[in-house]
């Protein structure tokens, strides 16, 4: 929607606002005295008509930022959070009952997974540790018409294999130093999202399917590239889960570089690595069903 006083060669494109990094835990207390425990940090953003308050300073369509995380956490009162993909659309569902002038709410989690801690073999049952290094995360956007469309995935899953890798063949030109190898270190954190073109029976479960498979190809197949093997990760993240409609794959190339063991007068038996994070190759692409 333009904004006002268009004649002035000025007006208002693309915008929306929310509440950013509301963080939120919640405990079930179980009667039996077993505890479960949820935590996100959550944004939550607003599409609509607001074009007012933007160009002429007229709060009348905007529900305030601090109403949104209060409904956050209200909702997290009275619901029960099962899995982060069906907060995040209760969420978006409630904020457009509250404001007519609200097109679309689009609710991204990001969840901090909490593992009970061990006690002579056996789950305490309220006490927990921080195992997981990596995050799962929710998108979902909610439109005033139609169904909410969900995207999740992982942030931060570092893996390595230490062969099975290579990296040969490639364009070269004056200034190309790289030698071309069979054998190499490949080591990334991995950032993937995947889109739903139906929501699955259970998220957790089909979530925990994909990354399953994508780990499975990074450990066994032979890699030619990175790009190879991210190709192959996607294509095996959508087999193994139907409802998947494409897969995002973000995978920094973070480099074993071999010392120089020549100059210090002793044998490269290829067994001591200088560990690098940057500069890093930065290797990100879709795969998607064929239509």
């Amino acid at each position: 929607m333009a904004a006002m006083n268009p004649g002035d060669g000025f007006e208002l494109g693309a915008n929306r606002y929310g509440k950013a990094r509301v963080r939120v835990a919640k405990v079930v207390r179980g009667a039996d005295g077993v505890h479960d425990l949820r935590e996100f940090t959550i944004d939550v953003l607003a599409t609509g008509d607001f074009a007012a308050c933007f160009a002429a300073g007229d709060n009348a369509h905007i529900l305030p930022t601090d109403t949104i995380k209060n409904t956050v956490y209200a909702l997290a009162s009275k619901h029960e959070i099962r899995t982060a993909e069906e907060f995040g659309a209760l969420i978006g569902q409630h904020l457009l009952t509250q404001s007519p002038f609200m097109s679309a709410v689009t609710a991204t989690l990001s969840e901090l997974s909490w593992e009970r801690i061990a006690v002579d073999g056996r789950p305490h049952p309220h006490s927990f540790m921080h195992r997981q290094p990596y995050r799962w995360t929710a998108e979902v956007t909610t439109p005033r018409d139609g169904a909410p469309r969900f995207t999740s995935g992982v942030d931060d899953v570092r893996v390595i294999k230490t062969t099975a890798s290579a990296f040969s063949g490639y364009l070269k030109d004056a200034w190309t130093t790289l030698p071309e190898t069979r054998d190499r270190f490949f080591s990334t954190l991995m950032k993937a999202r995947w889109d739903f073109r139906a929501g699955p029976a259970h998220f957790r479960e089909a979530n925990a399917a994909a990354l399953e498979a994508m780990l499975r190809v990074f450990a066994t197949d032979f890699s030619e590239s990175v790009q190879a093997t991210l190709f192959s990760m996607g294509r095996a993240a959508m087999t193994a889960v139907a409802e998947i409609e494409r897969v995002t794959l973000a995978l920094p190339n973070r480099h074993y570089l071999s010392v120089p063991f020549a100059s210090l007068g002793l044998e490269d038996r290829r067994e001591v690595f200088v560990p690098t994070d940057e500069p890093q190759g930065q290797i990100e692409a879709t795969v998607e069903r064929t239509n």
